[in-house]
């Protein structure tokens, strides 16, 4: 997934571990997993997160804007 932020783009590989839970890498390295609430997508966990908040958000709408179009 490609996600941009100040004009740059920034590629991450997003693997489902199901539930809404979603595992983050970098370059082959996990550098987070994001939980994204089921009833209000608005809202997420960030959980052992190395990535700054403005990236994870735009990945959380990439992942919710896939998963819409998907089913």
């Amino acid at each position: 997934m490609e996600v941009a932020r100040d004009g740059q783009g920034y590629f991450y590989d997003v693997h489902s571990l199901g539930n809404n839970r979603y595992d983050i890498f970098k370059d082959e390295v996990r550098v987070g997993t994001l939980q994204i609430d089921g009833k209000d997508h608005q809202h997420c966990k960030a959980i052992d997160c190395e990535i700054d908040l403005p990236l994870m958000n735009s990945i959380r709408e990439g992942i919710i804007l896939h998963e819409d179009v998907s089913y």
